[in-house]
């Protein structure tokens, strides 16, 4: 791990305001549902869609031209000094995982909100055009998809994506209209390569390691990727009292040995490091005294290597398939999504660093969550700063960032921008 230690306390044109960034954490944290735990807002509800007309209003008040684009992303915009130019694009997302917290994802958007604001508030032009995205549904969605909004605009969406249901029925297709996109006109209105001439995202660590080497700043080297699967295993229902041990075809022990083995496979040693986890479980019926006889579960493997990704799911595949005749019971496998692992590029990763290092002691290192930047990846270069996550904890209601250290982190992100709008 590169350490890149050594603040600058210079002046800064676009020093953040501290107390602003945290009340606008904590007003968008107002906008959840109350009948879920820690900090729920989950798209496509009311909570989202009145966190979104707040953050519209702030957008707006501070000169931004705003938007929805076909995939429902909220995008303000401020024009740059050359027309020329292409957009320096600045996003997260406001959607939260359920029982989640105030600061993934947020701060992103709120960072982007607050150079904005600087840049309007000192009479500064950028050469190029400045764009602050809140990209729809970066978690995974009821529909079994993440990133929803940053692949719709990347044209990353297929018309089998938008066909998705979720438990009510809805679709995808139509979740969009109803959040104001036009998903027919995803297609037409996509970026395109060159589109976008940089993406930038700050983002806490949701992981232990800045906090426990001491460093305020890291500068993401690269994103891994993220298969995901929806897994169906079937066997038959029956009495649980008179039906012997060995005439049972239980869907769920099947299961349970199916999972572990996807546990055995990702504990292997590999060239790059992977992560397995099957975090989502339905069993029918569902009743105490009746035997499993359907068991769908979602799973997800992450690495930065795309060969080992693949490995992985042929070989895990196989086993399953194995186990489950010997049991059997059938199996079926459903790819839900793919993202890709994302490498930084020399260039941004030097700029970054440099950036981050007028602001605070800086390390390197990757990230090992999946977020918008891997869609953007698609059509831009892409960068992106941590700050420090309390504990390494994220997805839970104790996920905490100090808000002097998101202030860093939105300082860092400001310096890029003003970097790469002088040299590209």
């Amino acid at each position: 791990m590169v350490d890149l230690s050594g603040p600058n306390t210079d002046p800064f044109l676009l020093q953040p305001n501290h107390r602003r960034i945290r009340e606008d954490i904590e007003a968008m944290a107002a906008f959840v549902d109350t009948s879920k735990p820690g900090w729920t807002r989950r798209p496509f509800t009311p909570w989202y869609e009145q966190g979104r007309q707040w953050l519209q209003k702030q957008m707006q008040h501070c000169g931004m031209q705003v938007r929805s684009d076909a995939a429902s992303n909220l995008i303000g915009a401020i024009a740059g000094s050359n027309p020329q130019l292409k957009p320096i694009m600045i996003g997260s997302h406001t959607d939260t995982v359920t029982g989640g917290g105030r600061f993934d994802g947020i701060i992103g958007v709120l960072a982007g909100l607050e150079i904005a604001r600087r840049l309007q508030e000192t009479g500064t032009q950028l050469r190029h055009p400045l764009e602050i995205v809140d990209f729809t549904a970066e978690e995974p969605s009821e529909f079994g998809i993440s990133t929803i909004g940053s692949r719709g605009m990347v044209n990353n969406l297929s018309q089998e994506m938008l066909g998705r249901t979720d438990a009510t029925g809805l679709t995808l297709y139509e979740g969009i209209k109803r959040a104001g996109g036009e998903p027919e006109c995803i297609a037409e209105q996509a970026r395109q390569p060159g589109d976008v001439s940089l993406y930038l995202e700050l983002h806490i660590e949701q992981g232990p390691v800045l906090e426990q080497t001491g460093h305020q700043l890291g500068v993401v080297t690269g994103i891994v990727g993220i298969h995901r699967y929806r897994v169906s295993i079937l066997g038959k229902p029956n009495h649980a009292g008179t039906t012997p041990m060995d005439m049972r075809f239980d869907a769920l022990t099947g299961a349970a040995e199916v999972a572990l083995e996807l546990e055995r496979l990702c504990r292997q040693p590999y060239a790059e490091s992977v992560v397995g986890t099957i975090g989502k479980l339905q069993v029918e019926p569902n009743g105490a005294n009746v035997i499993p006889g359907r068991v769908d579960f979602e799973l997800e493997v992450r690495s930065l290597s795309t060969e080992i990704l693949d490995y992985i799911m042929a070989r895990y595949q196989l086993k399953a398939s194995e186990i489950a005749e010997a049991r059997g019971l059938s199996i079926s496998f459903d790819c839900l999504s793919r993202s890709e692992p994302i490498l930084v590029a020399q260039d941004v990763l030097q700029v970054i660093g440099e950036a981050c290092q007028e602001v605070g002691k800086t390390t390197s290192l990757p990230s090992g969550a999946g977020h918008d930047a891997n869609q953007l990846a698609r059509i831009a270069p892409i960068g992106m700063i941590f700050v420090p996550s309390k504990d390494g904890r994220s997805h839970c209601p104790e996920e905490w960032t100090d808000y002097e250290s998101v202030a860093q982190g939105v300082e860092a992100l400001a310096r890029a921008v003003l970097k790469f709008d002088q040299i590209a």
